[in-house]
């Protein structure tokens, strides 16, 4: 009974991916769409440029310490529950958290601009 769902399992998927081979859209058909178009004439550089992963990085390393720093501001409202040592202290281990994080991706390089 397991092999014969098996070997339907397997029928179906084969079946669709020769649905997604004749039903795709071809890419060779339209190259000429992908090209860029600059009044006619063949254009003499590539229209693409390469992007740097580093604004990748940067962006990404700005998102998760602003998402850090977010998770101070509750705190502010804490501040008359608390004493002053408790808050000073969630604090403290929260601003270390944030520079331990800066410290490794400063020893990673990833803070590092090479071209």
């Amino acid at each position: 009974m397991l092999v014969l769902i098996f070997l339907i399992i397997i029928i179906i998927s084969l079946f669709l991916m020769l649905l997604n081979l004749f039903l795709s859209k071809k890419e060779w058909l339209d190259r000429d769409k992908m090209s860029s178009f600059e009044c006619g004439f063949i254009s003499l550089s590539v229209s693409r440029l390469p992007f740097s992963i580093m604004f990748y990085l940067i962006g990404i390393l700005f998102l998760l310490f602003d998402v850090e720093v977010v998770f101070l501001f509750p705190f502010i409202s804490l501040m008359n529950l608390l004493n002053l040592f408790e808050w000073f202290y969630i604090n403290l281990m929260i601003l270390l958290i944030l520079y331990i994080g800066l410290e490794f991706e400063k020893k990673e390089g990833s803070l590092k601009w090479m071209f």
